[in-house]
């Protein structure tokens, strides 16, 4: 007679049934086919241009997205993905920014999203990911206020087509980013330094184009779940100096509060107000504010700051006091993303977010089986994620969490030579080669365990 033996109980979910996985991606950061299909320029195809990117690369094929999509989605649903945040490109669809409609790339957006629902994955879609077009940065772009209208307008057609099978939109991606390494510091399209009235212009343009959009969209079809997708990076002193104090405070109110406060609270930090003064306008804070269904948080790292002269708002980077770093030479700090979350909780009254970005470069090589064993990307993914697990735990109200990003890319102004990827291209043949860390987040969404 044999005796059973006990089998060993499986090991409990960390995280909730409808928690959603997935990754995060920027339509000219993969599509390519830039001058495809009536496609309009947009300021990064101008900054590109000009000679600004590091080496010497251009999005014009980029990960060629355009034309393998259906490849990359095979790619997802492979892996388990329940979400897919994508950006649509306004000059594929309005290739002016405003007036006339180009078919064509609504069509692609069509044949985008059903795709990604007959995969059984969610589509999360994101109006704008840097890519202004660029008659409308010669008409002034987001430093003046007659760029609220055409965003607008562009919300309405996005939603108008597709909004019968996307319910996720979120309008902005990282307005921060926009504002401060674009207009700022010049390292970003359009690349200009505009000074610190001009960054704060175009981050309330931002806010302002971002509120009239959201009732736009809502006329237009009242089902949907609307949001936002912020940077939201813990901003800390280098040390005790008092200036420097000063100077982190500073730069969360304008990095962080100017973008958050603004939507959820239709405030400007208090350390803003008299600089803003001249921008804001009678009932510009109440267009602004606007009851969000999710915001998105894009994090990376903590900043610390220091006080500098001649730097934006007189702030520069300090010392991290780090002892791992990414490819990018960001510091790798999990824990912040735990802090970034329960400050949130308790500041904000606990709404819903998800991360909406979260991932590391690094200088991958294939090894000489032709694999990628990227064990630095697993190990940072594996700790993040772990600091999401443990924000769940005590009572943060996450409900996703989306990887940067399922391929290598045009990684903006380092152009293709920093990799992001849980999928490695090759930017000869195209091909693609799922890493390790892809395997291993297809096996985290398979358990929903941190291994």
């Amino acid at each position: 007679m044999s005796i059973a033996r006990p089998t060993e109980a499986a090991p409990a979910r960390q995280f909730p049934k409808d928690f959603f996985w997935g990754a995060s991606s920027a339509a000219y950061q993969i599509e390519g086919a830039t001058e495809t299909d009536g496609r309009g320029p947009s300021i990064w195809d101008t900054f590109t241009a000009q000679g600004h990117i590091l080496d010497g690369s251009s999005a014009r094929i980029a990960c060629d997205h355009y034309h393998r999509y259906a490849e990359d989605i095979a790619l997802m649903k492979q892996a388990g993905f329940s979400a897919y945040r994508f950006s649509l490109a306004w000059p594929r669809i309005v290739p002016a920014g405003t007036g006339a409609i180009n078919p064509k790339g609504l069509e692609f957006y069509d044949r985008l999203v059903d795709k990604i629902l007959a995969a059984g994955i969610r589509p999360m879609a994101c109006l704008y990911h840097w890519d202004l077009p660029q008659p409308l940065q010669d008409a002034g772009g987001w430093q003046g206020r007659e760029i609220v209208a055409p965003f607008a307008d562009y919300a309405r057609i996005a939603v108008a087509r597709l909004g019968d099978r996307v319910k996720d939109w979120f309008t902005l991606n990282e307005p921060n980013v926009v504002a401060i390494i674009g207009h700022g510091t010049a390292e970003h399209a359009p690349g200009l330094r505009a000074g610190d009235l001009g960054i704060l212009k175009v981050l309330h343009h931002q806010n302002l184009a971002q509120g009239t959009a959201f009732r736009a969209m809502r006329a237009e079809r009242s089902d949907l779940r609307v949001g936002t997708v912020i940077s939201l990076q813990p901003a800390r002193p280098e040390n005790d100096d008092p200036l420097n104090r000063a100077a982190a405070i500073r730069w969360d109110a304008v990095w962080n509060r100017v973008a958050l406060d603004g939507v959820l609270r239709g405030a400007i930090p208090d350390v803003l107000a008299e600089q803003m003064a001249p921008i804001v306008k009678p009932g510009d804070l109440e267009t602004i504010r606007f009851p969000i269904d999710s915001l998105g948080i894009n994090y990376y790292s903590r900043m610390t700051m220091r006080h500098e002269p001649g730097r934006p708002f007189d702030v520069g980077w300090g010392n991290a006091h780090c002892d791992r770093w990414t490819g990018m030479g960001w510091p790798v700090q999990p824990d912040g993303l735990y802090d970034l979350l329960q400050e949130f909780k308790n500041l904000y009254g606990n709404p819903a977010v998800f991360i909406a970005e979260n991932g590391a470069a690094y200088d991958d090589v294939v090894s000489p089986d032709g694999q990628v064993h990227d064990s630095e990307r697993v190990a940072f993914l594996k700790d993040h994620v772990a600091e999401v697990a443990r924000a769940l735990k005590d009572g943060c109200n996450v409900k996703g969490y989306l990887v940067w990003s399922l391929l290598d890319n045009f990684e903006w102004a380092f152009g293709l030579s920093k990799r992001f990827g849980l999928v490695r291209v090759d930017y000869d043949t195209l091909k693609r080669t799922p890493k390790d860390s892809y395997r291993w987040f297809a096996e985290l969404i398979r358990t929903g365990r941190v291994a």
